[in-house]
Protein backbone atom coordinates (compact mmCIF):
# COMPACT_ATOMS: atom_id res chain seq x y z
CA UNK A 1 0.00 0.00 0.00
CA UNK A 2 1.14 3.70 -0.62
CA UNK A 3 2.01 5.71 1.76
CA UNK A 4 1.56 8.89 0.01
CA UNK A 5 -1.79 9.84 -1.71
CA UNK A 6 -3.11 13.45 -3.09
CA UNK A 7 -6.11 15.31 -2.46
CA UNK A 8 -8.27 16.18 -5.77
CA UNK A 9 -6.84 19.72 -5.78
CA UNK A 10 -3.06 18.19 -5.78
CA UNK A 11 -3.49 16.19 -8.53
CA UNK A 12 -5.94 18.99 -10.83
CA UNK A 13 -2.32 21.14 -9.95
CA UNK A 14 0.37 18.17 -11.10
CA UNK A 15 -2.02 17.17 -14.58
CA UNK A 16 -1.49 21.19 -15.32
CA UNK A 17 2.36 20.65 -14.44
CA UNK A 18 2.58 17.50 -16.01
CA UNK A 19 1.12 19.08 -19.26
CA UNK A 20 3.62 22.04 -19.55
CA UNK A 21 6.97 20.06 -18.73
CA UNK A 22 6.41 16.31 -19.24
CA UNK A 23 6.77 13.66 -16.56
CA UNK A 24 7.71 14.89 -13.27
CA UNK A 25 8.49 13.07 -10.07
CA UNK A 26 8.33 14.39 -6.21
CA UNK A 27 10.93 14.39 -3.51
CA UNK A 28 9.92 15.46 -0.10
CA UNK A 29 12.34 18.33 1.02
CA UNK A 30 14.24 17.99 4.31
CA UNK A 31 15.63 21.50 4.09
CA UNK A 32 15.03 24.76 6.50
CA UNK A 33 13.49 26.75 4.29
CA UNK A 34 11.19 24.75 2.56
CA UNK A 35 9.58 22.69 5.16
CA UNK A 36 6.01 20.67 4.81
CA UNK A 37 6.69 21.44 0.70
CA UNK A 38 7.49 18.18 -1.07
CA UNK A 39 9.87 19.23 -4.23
CA UNK A 40 8.00 18.46 -7.99
CA UNK A 41 11.46 18.13 -10.72
CA UNK A 42 11.19 16.85 -14.47
CA UNK A 43 11.76 13.00 -14.56
CA UNK A 44 15.91 13.09 -15.07
CA UNK A 45 16.43 16.46 -13.80
CA UNK A 46 16.78 15.38 -10.22
CA UNK A 47 19.10 11.93 -9.33
CA UNK A 48 17.49 9.67 -6.43
CA UNK A 49 20.32 9.14 -4.39
CA UNK A 50 20.72 5.30 -3.16
CA UNK A 51 19.38 6.19 0.04
CA UNK A 52 16.20 7.53 -0.95
CA UNK A 53 12.96 5.97 -0.34
CA UNK A 54 10.24 5.33 -2.74
CA UNK A 55 6.78 6.32 -0.41
CA UNK A 56 4.59 5.49 -3.84
CA UNK A 57 3.26 7.29 -6.41
CA UNK A 58 0.54 10.53 -7.03
CA UNK A 59 -1.22 10.53 -10.27
CA UNK A 60 1.61 8.50 -12.00
CA UNK A 61 4.43 10.54 -10.53
CA UNK A 62 7.13 8.75 -8.56
CA UNK A 63 7.75 10.06 -4.64
CA UNK A 64 10.64 9.88 -2.91
CA UNK A 65 11.54 10.83 0.34
CA UNK A 66 15.39 10.49 2.25
CA UNK A 67 15.43 7.55 4.18
CA UNK A 68 16.63 9.21 7.49
CA UNK A 69 13.29 11.12 7.11
CA UNK A 70 11.75 7.80 6.09
CA UNK A 71 12.65 6.26 9.71
CA UNK A 72 11.53 9.81 11.46
CA UNK A 73 8.21 9.53 9.52
CA UNK A 74 7.54 5.87 8.81
CA UNK A 75 4.66 5.49 10.76
CA UNK A 76 2.73 8.60 8.96
CA UNK A 77 0.60 8.34 5.72
CA UNK A 78 1.42 11.61 3.63
CA UNK A 79 -1.33 13.27 1.78
CA UNK A 80 -0.05 15.41 -0.80
CA UNK A 81 -2.59 18.97 -0.77
CA UNK A 82 -2.42 22.18 -2.60
CA UNK A 83 -2.35 25.21 -0.70
CA UNK A 84 -1.65 29.09 -2.32
CA UNK A 85 1.45 30.47 -2.45
CA UNK A 86 4.67 30.06 -4.39
CA UNK A 87 6.31 26.71 -4.39
CA UNK A 88 10.10 26.10 -3.88
CA UNK A 89 12.52 27.86 -5.83
CA UNK A 90 13.48 24.72 -7.94
CA UNK A 91 10.21 23.27 -7.82
CA UNK A 92 7.98 23.49 -10.53
CA UNK A 93 4.86 24.70 -8.92
CA UNK A 94 6.61 28.12 -8.25
CA UNK A 95 5.09 30.64 -10.02
CA UNK A 96 1.56 28.97 -9.97
CA UNK A 97 0.27 30.84 -6.77
CA UNK A 98 -0.68 27.29 -5.53
CA UNK A 99 1.90 24.87 -4.02
CA UNK A 100 1.42 21.68 -3.07
CA UNK A 101 2.16 20.79 0.85
CA UNK A 102 2.06 17.66 2.78
CA UNK A 103 -0.01 16.74 5.48
CA UNK A 104 0.79 13.63 7.49
CA UNK A 105 -1.35 11.40 9.86
CA UNK A 106 -0.48 8.51 11.74
CA UNK A 107 -1.21 4.93 10.38
CA UNK A 108 -1.87 2.30 12.30
CA UNK A 109 1.06 0.23 13.14
CA UNK A 110 0.45 -3.86 12.82
CA UNK A 111 1.63 -5.36 16.14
Amino acid sequence: MDKVTATPEALRLLEEIVADHGPVLFHQSGGCCDGSSPMCYPQGDFIIGDRDVKLGEIGGAPFYISASQYEAWKHTDLVIDVVPGRGGMFSLDNGRERRFLTRSTLCAVDG
